[in-house]
């Protein structure tokens, strides 16, 4: 008999400030599904692989999540919230990492308040995924899942 070892494939999900907020805020932007109820139907989808989440409001706990993740997992997905326009600390952690960083927004940020259209993290990035509401993230793991 062969025992067949393979190694499960890690992604990290990371939402930034006021994403904890899903399901109940600016439901016409966001949606009425909390990232809870949406992460355990994407594990279903994944089941080989391993998703793990996190979520802050505090800059510099986002940055220390992406130093502890960013050399051993496959990759990360980031929805960075307000961050993704004025955070160069992000981009620079991002930059310095060695996994493949995807960044998402539910909404499409290029039909909102101008300030939105531009992200300090997108050329630190693989991609960017964009407005395709919470299915963002399933296009971002199945593009790290299938590269």
């Amino acid at each position: 008999m062969f025992l067949i070892k393979f190694e499960v494939m890690k992604i990290q999900i990371i939402n930034g400030p006021n994403l904890n907020l899903l399901g109940v805020r600016e439901k016409s932007i966001y949606g009425n599904t909390d990232f809870e109820s949406y992460l355990t139907d994407l594990r279903k989808r994944y089941p080989v692989v391993e998703i793990d989440y996190y979520q802050s409001n505090v800059e510099g706990e986002i940055i220390n999540k992406i130093h502890e993740v960013g050399f051993v997992n496959d990759g990360i997905v980031i929805n960075a919230g307000a961050y993704t326009h004025t955070s160069i600390a992000i981009a620079d952690a991002i930059a310095a990492i060695k996994s493949p960083v995807i960044e998402v927004h539910i909404s499409n940020v290029y039909k909102r308040e101008e300030f939105r259209h531009h992200s300090m993290l997108a050329a630190s990035c693989k991609g960017v995924i964009a407005g395709f509401g919470m299915d963002s993230y399933r296009l971002a793991v199945e593009n790290l899942i299938n590269p």
